[in-house]
């Protein structure tokens, strides 16, 4: 059963039916997913969602698909950890982290995204699937895709990182590397999809794609104990994220599933790449693009397509956007893995100095609940940190050359007595 009435312009309110479009023909404003939540509320409840599946399809009426899922049946429902060690060092009261390192199958958040894309993709008929990626999407939509069946074409920037390129060609896509930033790979993309029938999910799959988002959002408010943070800080790469976890909370507050929402919601984004973080700080109307010059790439989106969306969630949540250097991205790395044993990727770098930021000005209270958005996991981005790490202690296969190369606590005391 479906309860998707169709599509709706995000501008001008205008409808269309269900279809691979995602542009309004009127105002050329982007098409979002509209619900009948009347039929969803008769539908959902709490206890239906707890004895659903341990995916993001525990949350189907309130996805974007007709019939049974067909892809991604694994994907979504990561841990939400209490971080006790981290809260400690960051001098604040209660903290969570949404680890999407774990996502199945692999390792971001961008799993739950294609899980709907291309379980709707199916649904339209389509026999091939594409991207435009700064590399988590490209590595999920070729996992997926490979085990759905599908043709798939996937466009990266040429400098992508070393594994995530890796983590695409094992699965033995069409992988296209271009000359230039996302933003032209994206432009290209644009113009490959209308010409060629192929569902690029981040194009004319889009307004599906994007609802995939929710399930961070609808987990975290589960795993709280039915209830929303005071604080959540996302990274904001094109923005959609921010947006659609903000959606999440509105949609279960709609139905009932939670009280009120008073949560504030926070933009994190590098430094070398931080057009809606400027528009909120300067409290401009206009987003300026940029060229992007960050360690972080897979948020190196320099004209951000939900950037005005992001920056309107931000206001009326009443929160704040900040900035990550490329060194506060890397301490911040470090710090995860040493306080709570989380790898992440530089996108949660970014997330994470970023927190740090906004507790250190006050602009997030050190006792109220924060939950912290981990995206991706750190294996991707090794050679953001290679060379701001330790080394080993190399040795001899014996005893005498361990004690002699080696420091700890007990030798100490030895050589003291």
């Amino acid at each position: 059963m479906t309860f998707v009435r169709g599509l709706k312009c995000r501008e001008c309110g205008r409808v269309y039916p269900t279809s691979s479009i995602y542009v309004c023909e009127f105002c050329f404003g982007s098409l979002e997913v509209d619900y009948d939540y009347a039929a969803i509320k008769s539908a959902i409840s709490r206890e239906k969602i707890e004895k659903g599946p341990l995916s993001v399809w525990r949350y189907r009426p309130l996805l974007p698909i007709d019939g049974e899922p067909t892809v991604g049946l694994n994907s979504g429902f990561t841990p939400l950890v209490r971080a006790h060690n981290l809260a400690d060092a960051l001098g604040v009261k209660e903290l969570y982290i949404k680890d999407d390192t774990v996502c199945h199958p692999t390792l971001s958040f961008k799993d739950r995204v294609v899980a709907v894309a291309l379980s709707k993709a199916r649904e339209f008929g389509f026999d091939t699937v594409a991207c435009a990626s700064t590399g988590n999407l490209a590595n999920s939509v070729s996992a997926h895709a490979a085990k759905a069946g599908f043709k798939r074409f996937i466009f990266i920037p040429a400098d992508l990182e070393v594994a995530k390129i890796l983590g695409s060609l094992v699965y033995e896509p069409n992988l296209v590397a271009v000359k230039g930033n996302y933003d032209e790979v994206n432009r290209l993309c644009a113009e490959i999809a209308s010409k060629y029938h192929w569902a690029f999910v981040n194009v004319n799959i889009r307004p599906y794609y994007a609802e995939g988002s929710k399930t961070f959002g609808f987990e975290i408010a589960e795993q709280l104990g039915w209830k929303t943070p005071m604080h959540l800080v996302s990274p904001a790469a094109s923005g959609s994220l921010l947006v659609k976890i903000w959606k999440a909370f509105k949609e279960f507050e709609k139905l009932g599933l939670i009280g009120p929402v008073k949560t504030k919601m926070y933009c994190a984004q590098p430094a070398g790449c931080s057009p809606i973080t400027t528009m909120i700080q300067e409290k401009s109307e206009v987003l300026k693009p940029v060229k992007p010059k960050t360690i972080a790439k897979s948020l190196a989106i320099g004209n951000p397509a939900d950037g005005y969306y992001a920056r309107d969630v931000i206001v009326e949540s009443g929160g704040a956007a900040e900035v990550a250097t490329d060194e506060e991205i890397i301490e911040a790395i470090k710090l995860l893995a040493a306080t709570e044993g989380i790898f992440t990727e530089t996108a949660g770098g970014v997330t994470l100095a970023s927190a740090k930021r906004l507790i250190q000005k006050g602009v997030i209270p050190r006792n109220e609940s924060i939950v912290i958005s981990i995206t991706g996991q750190g294996l991707k981005t090794q050679e953001a940190i290679a060379h701001h790490l330790g080394r080993p202690h190399v040795i001899e296969a014996n005893l005498a050359s361990f004690e002699e190369r080696v420091d700890f606590p007990e030798k100490k005391e030895v050589v003291k007595k």
